[in-house]
């Protein structure tokens, strides 16, 4: 059957750089007088995205739970001389998700870039029948009801925003390269489910947001971060042996794709999912 989008309004100017041929390319990347607020960013993959988007000039909005980000969001501030918050939320609560964001809006007049980031690992190790249901829940209550949460109280914002003002939102998941593949030798099939339910999400949404914002995904592979220190050496040996680069990647080697993805330059970006994992999905 044949896609028909007729039904969908959207706007009739092309983005302001397909007009100027004298742009400069870095330019597109640069978030100067843009909000971005990401989820799950006192630590790793979140606070190193924070630091990327305030050295290109966002402003932005830090997420935390359990490890209070006042102070980060505040060196953050001084280094780049931009505005920095930091926000204590529980992801896998609607009502926490959407006070955030509302408070957000409050605090910054609008937000640009949406990052859902926040996520856990599955550490329990052990064959699912053989666990109880509490993890389980955890993990797809953070993971994927939590990705699911922003992007239903950010696209409601991005929805009215470009209603009154005309402009668009850029809305990124952090997926996974676990939702492309079954890793090994660790069982996660929890953790797999939500994080393909998370790359999946963002394409739907990439249709159903296409008048008013931009959805796309990242998927990680193996990278250098806290949430991985549960792991035994042993198990890490292994993943590196399976790893065509042979080694963890490093969190400055995983922002460019989301910048990417957050700025002008993926203007025409939606629906995509961008794999940076060391080449681990390919064999």
């Amino acid at each position: 059957m044949a896609k028909n989008f007729s039904n969908v309004e959207y706007p009739a100017p092309p983005p302001a750089h397909t007009k100027n041929e004298s742009l400069q390319v870095l330019d597109l990347f640069k978030l100067n007088g843009k909000v971005a607020s990401i989820t799950g960013s006192s630590s790793g993959i979140g606070y190193a995205l924070a630091e990327a988007f305030a050295q290109v000039g966002a402003d932005v909005a830090i997420w935390y739970n359990s490890h209070d980000a006042t102070g980060k969001a505040e060196a953050l501030a001084k280094k780049y001389g931009v505005k920095v918050k930091a926000y204590k939320a529980n992801v896998s609560s609607s009502d926490a998700v959407k006070q955030t964001i509302e408070q957000q809006i409050k605090d910054f007049g609008h937000l640009d870039i949406v990052v859902a980031n926040a996520g856990i690992p599955w550490t329990k190790g052990a064959y699912i029948d053989q666990d109880d249901d509490k993890h389980f829940d955890q993990v797809v209550d953070v993971d994927l009801k939590g990705v699911g949460y922003v992007a239903k109280h950010a696209g409601r914002h991005f929805r009215e925003r470009f209603e009154k003002e005309g402009k668009k939102g850029a809305l990124v998941f952090t997926a996974s390269m676990s939702g492309h593949i079954v890793n090994v030798p660790q069982f996660q099939a929890t953790y797999n489910a939500a994080k393909a339910g998370v790359r999946h999400f963002a394409k739907s949404l990439a249709v159903e947001f296409a008048p008013f914002a931009r959805v796309n995904s990242v998927s990680p592979g193996y990278i250098n971060t806290e949430i991985s220190d549960f792991v035994p050496q042993e198990t890490q040996n292994k993943w590196w042996s399976l790893v065509p680069l042979g080694r963890g990647g490093e969190t400055a080697e995983l922002v460019g794709a989301y910048l990417f993805l957050a700025s002008d330059a993926g203007s025409y970006a939606t629906g995509t999912d961008i794999i940076v994992d060391g080449g681990y999905t390919l064999p």
